[in-house]
């Protein structure tokens, strides 16, 4: 099936269901729980919530007033998106009732899965989507496809060549795909609660977003990004180009996680500056050891890599009253300063609250460097 148009508005047009937020700033905040990327991993992100104290042992709700930031990135490589995506949705509500709030970023996997590029999504997590009557809307699709060969001229002549056509197409659209569309289409269950969600956010002195903010978009203030990517998502035909696919757009940036840190330091400082706080939160870079600071703690990356397709175990970033610290499987580890020594000690930390052998060994032996 070709991702069209047609296909992304699957289950509807275009509607408004759900209003989109405009506040992305909040102050007094007593306490801040940071959690990564999911990737289809509704067990690890239950895990991570009850070891922060934020839901208990049946996934409800117990953190009071906490405020939760999930840095994006639900779906993908993993079979447990729609139970993770359900479990974000229910919190979200439940933390309002409490006083608290649950702050679902939108990370580009999230976009990604609405606006059609599905590279990283598996035959488990269309099967999650399976219902009555999937073989039978999947059918229809595959006819659809083929009266759209035939219009453009592009219909398999050879019987060996539509039998081979015919045999891919299915391997790539398993039962469930069909409805797997619908309901990331912005009229979906997610994919109208994916756009009306914000993309970076500021929490007391902190930012919060996915990738990061580069040169380009150093001026864009936190409403101008939120409101174009959450416009561009309401109809796939904006997106083409626009902020939302952007390599150094928000939702893709990995500059700040990735890139070396002194040719970044101005953009860095005059970032932070223009945005009044004192650092930056991201994810989508993921570490596959544990949650890292960059620039002196004014960068942390927090996507270690939770879900079952990475192994990494519960780890999350805490900040509440003093410097931010992270518990990394339960452990309470503060994050390290700028003095000599400090980084290695944190590493230290984290290796004796890991499984052995730990990961983290090779990055402490590598001098901190990710790869």
């Amino acid at each position: 099936m070709r991702i069209t148009r047609r296909t992304l508005l699957a289950g509807g047009m275009c509607s408004l269901a759900g209003a989109q937020s405009s506040q992305d700033e909040w102050k007094g905040v007593e306490r801040v729980v940071a959690v990564g990327d999911i990737h289809g991993d509704r067990d690890a992100l239950a895990a991570v919530l009850q070891m922060a104290g934020i839901v208990d042992d049946s996934g409800r709700w117990v953190g009071g007033r906490s405020h939760v930031v999930q840095i994006g990135d639900v779906p993908a490589r993993g079979p447990q998106t729609r139970e993770a995506f359900d479990l974000l949705m229910r919190l979200e509500t439940e933390a309002v009732s409490a006083g608290g709030k649950l702050h679902p970023l939108i990370g580009n996997h999230d976009a990604g899965n609405m606006y059609g590029d599905l590279r990283n999504i598996q035959p488990e997590e269309y099967g999650g989507f399976r219902e009555e009557g999937s073989e039978e809307r999947l059918a229809k699709a595959f006819e659809e496809e083929l009266a759209s060969l035939r219009k453009a001229g592009q219909f398999p002549t050879r019987a060996e060549d539509f039998e081979y056509f015919k045999k891919t197409w299915f391997e790539r659209h398993p039962p469930g795909f069909v409805e797997h569309r619908a309901a990331f289409g912005p009229a979906g269950k997610y994919g109208s609660w994916i756009r009306r969600n914000q993309a970076v956010i500021r929490i007391n002195d902190t930012l919060f977003l996915h990738g990061g903010i580069s040169p380009k978009y150093a001026r864009k203030t936190r409403a101008d990004m939120n409101s174009t990517i959450q416009w561009e998502l309401q109809d796939p035909s904006r997106l083409p180009p626009g902020m939302s696919t952007d390599p150094l757009g928000p939702l893709w940036y990995r500059g700040l996680a990735e890139d070396e840190e002194k040719p970044l330091e101005a953009h860095l400082q005059a970032v932070l500056r223009f945005h009044g706080v004192n650092r930056m939160v991201i994810g989508h870079a993921v570490t596959r050891t544990a949650i890292l600071p960059r620039f002196g703690g004014r960068v942390i990356d927090i996507d270690l890599g939770l879900s079952r397709f990475y192994g990494r175990p519960p780890a999350c970033l805490v900040i509440e009253g003093g410097p931010p610290y992270v518990l990394h499987r339960g452990a309470r580890i503060p994050l390290p300063g700028a003095k000599p020594g400090d980084f290695e000690d944190y590493c230290r930390a984290v290796i004796a609250a890991d499984v052995q052998p730990s990961p983290v060994e090779k990055l402490l032996q590598n001098g901190g460097k990710r790869r």
